[in-house]
């Protein structure tokens, strides 16, 4: 298998803020020894002629299944990150969803695939329960933006 590391090229992404009362879903990060370092929102890659609407409909599509409706309005995050030694670059819009399949609400753990077949983890994360644990949210400053967001 080989490491991720960040391109080094601009990307523009999308992520969808999924609430359950007040836990977030979000997807783990693993570092290259497997170890949770974080956790991100869903989403992905805005393809070349995509609205960032269509963008983020379609990751959720691909990845859980299922349909979503944009509820909130969009935040724009610019994120300059390193991982491993590689510098990462990627303008971020993220906006409240709600997902249109109600049972994935009732799971504690959703697991699907990436597009590269990878597997994923996604699971409903409180405030503390990331601060308790040590762990970071991605992409850097999102928390600042979830002023709804308290345990």
């Amino acid at each position: 298998m080989t490491a991720w590391r960040p391109p080094q090229q601009i990307r523009v992404k999308v992520i969808g803020l999924a609430w359950r009362q007040d836990r977030l879903l979000a997807a783990e990060v693993e570092d290259d020894g497997g170890r949770i370092k974080g956790i991100r929102p869903l989403g992905g890659s805005i393809e070349f002629g995509e609205t960032r609407e269509q963008a983020l409909q379609r990751e959720f599509r691909e990845e859980l299944e299922t349909a979503i409706r944009i509820v909130g309005p969009w935040h724009l995050l610019e994120n300059i990150f390193e991982h491993h030694g590689a510098t990462g670059h990627e303008y971020i819009f993220a906006a409240d969803i709600e997902l249109t399949d109600a049972s994935l609400y009732a799971r504690e753990e959703i697991r699907y695939s990436e597009l590269d077949e990878t597997a994923a983890t996604a699971r409903w994360f409180g405030r503390n329960m990331l601060r308790d644990a040590g762990i970071d949210l991605y992409p850097t400053g999102l928390e600042k933006v979830l002023s709804r967001w308290r345990d």
